[in-house]
């Protein structure tokens, strides 16, 4: 078997479908060969291979060897395709659409057996993104992410899309996209190993419907959560969806307490819905892991710190306690403040008194992590002001700190001066209190695991 990586760094692709060709119900249309032509030639930094079976442009490509095809044609034509593709040496197929039927599944399956040519899909419908050599087989024009360090791998394509859109549209830095589809070949697991070994990749997002076989899952899975954490969201969770899932991805989605003890045992982080998944993978790409459950509240305004406390708390972590000293400092510097957690520094302050409290707050050594707010309405406080918070994670790296300019227009405007930055931004205590929760149950794993392989004493 050829090695996945084929699907995602090719240095020849070959583009096959039709100017002309729509099915009456299905992907295969002109506008989606046309979008994913100029995707790819747009973006790829490799030699693209473009056959139109319409336009009967074949070209000979048993002597260009592209070691990825991508395919765009209804059912039947996308097998004798494959066939030829297999047959030429093409070492991994992308197939983009749907509709095939199990003894189509069957012959794809044989097709790897036969020629080691391994298959992504059917009914990916988006296919592969590796922002590092711009491969981008999406069919929505000029939607490329940013390069960053958060791999996702979705089995559904519409979710795919969906975090897709969100990763653009916030420019969460990604390495690499998958959309799995039916899985008649790569898999989980086949993907969790590449990216395992994926220097630009630090962190992983799974959306799942379904695993076929669980065992392997949960062992390849403890084995790459040891390098970089892996989080999940798991389609299917009721009866109902998990009966549309079966005929959605071809997936059996099994019980959910089943899969969540898997997950549980494997190591991977369930998040409880797709928000939750990105707003903790930017937290964990971007921060060091949370070492204890002690959190401190750095905050310019009184009530929505009381909000945070409850949702530290709620995710069972704790407020910290402040030792006599800190506050002391704190309290001496700037007499009109409690220094008591959560900290009320008051409507007015700016970057100098954000500065000196966050410097007491993280030498603290009852402190693990801080959760920052800085609303502008109503305060003094300025979007250039929250760069010193960028400043206070580069002196004290090995504690966590997440920022909340809370609101809508307050959080973009504070986004556009740190977007760039180390520091992960919510635009609510809530989301905040749970990227700081992820922070902590990845220690924990890592901590769990560094135990076990700890030798024993004499």
């Amino acid at each position: 078997m050829n090695s996945v990586e084929h699907l995602f760094e090719p240095q020849k692709v070959i583009l096959i479908g039709s100017s002309k060709i729509r099915e009456k119900v299905g992907m295969t249309s002109p506008q989606l060969f046309e979008s994913v032509v100029c995707n790819m030639k747009k973006c790829f930094k490799g030699k693209i291979i473009v056959v139109d079976l319409s336009k009967k442009t074949l070209s000979n490509f048993e002597e260009e060897k592209p070691e990825l095809g991508v395919i765009m044609l209804p059912p039947e034509m996308s097998i004798q395709q494959a066939e030829k593709c297999a047959t030429a040496g093409v070492k991994a197929l992308v197939l983009i659409t749907g509709g095939f039927k199990n003894h189509q599944r069957q012959r794809l399956r044989q097709m790897t057996e036969d020629h080691g040519i391994r298959i992504l899909g059917p009914n990916t419908i988006m296919g592969v993104i590796n922002t590092a050599n711009g491969l981008n087989t999406t069919f929505e024009k000029d939607t490329m992410p940013t390069k960053g360090d958060i791999a996702v791998i979705s089995q559904s394509g519409g979710v795919g899309a969906y975090l897709l859109d969100w990763t653009c549209s916030c420019n969460i830095g990604i390495s690499k996209f998958a959309f799995m589809g039916d899985k008649i070949d790569v898999n989980d697991v086949d993907l969790l190993e590449y990216l395992s070994k994926d220097p630009r990749t630090r962190v992983i997002c799974l959306y799942m419907e379904g695993i076929e076989n669980g065992r392997k899952f949960i062992e390849t899975a403890r084995k790459v959560v040891r390098k970089k954490p892996v989080l999940a969201v798991k389609g299917g969770v009721t009866r109902e969806a998990a009966n549309r899932a079966l005929s959605h991805t071809a997936s059996i989605a099994g019980t959910d307490e089943v899969f969540d003890a898997g997950l549980k045992k494997a190591g991977v982080i369930r998040t409880e819905d797709l928000e939750e998944l990105l707003n903790s993978a930017v937290a964990l790409s971007k921060q060091p892991t949370l070492k204890g459950d002690d959190i401190a509240i750095v905050s310019n305004v009184g009530g929505p710190a009381i909000l945070a406390a409850d949702a530290v708390a709620k995710n069972g972590l704790r407020l910290a306690t402040l030792s006599e000293a800190t506050k002391r400092r704190i309290e001496t510097r700037y007499p009109g403040i409690d220094a008591s957690n959560p900290i009320d520094i008051i409507a007015d302050a700016r970057a100098e008194r954000y500065t000196m409290v966050l410097r007491h707050v993280l030498e603290d050594p009852n402190v693990d992590g801080v959760m920052v707010i800085n609303m502008l309405k109503s305060t003094f406080f300025e979007p250039e002001d929250a760069l010193t918070i960028v400043k206070a994670a580069k002196e004290y790296p090995k504690k966590p700190i997440v920022d909340v300019p809370a609101g809508g227009e307050d959080f973009n405007l504070v986004y556009k001066v740190l977007e760039k930055s180390n520091i992960p931004l919510y635009n609510l205590p809530e989301k905040a209190a749970k990227a700081l929760k992820a922070l902590r149950l990845y220690a924990k794993i890592v901590e769990k695991w560094d135990k076990k392989s700890e030798p024993r004493a004499p």
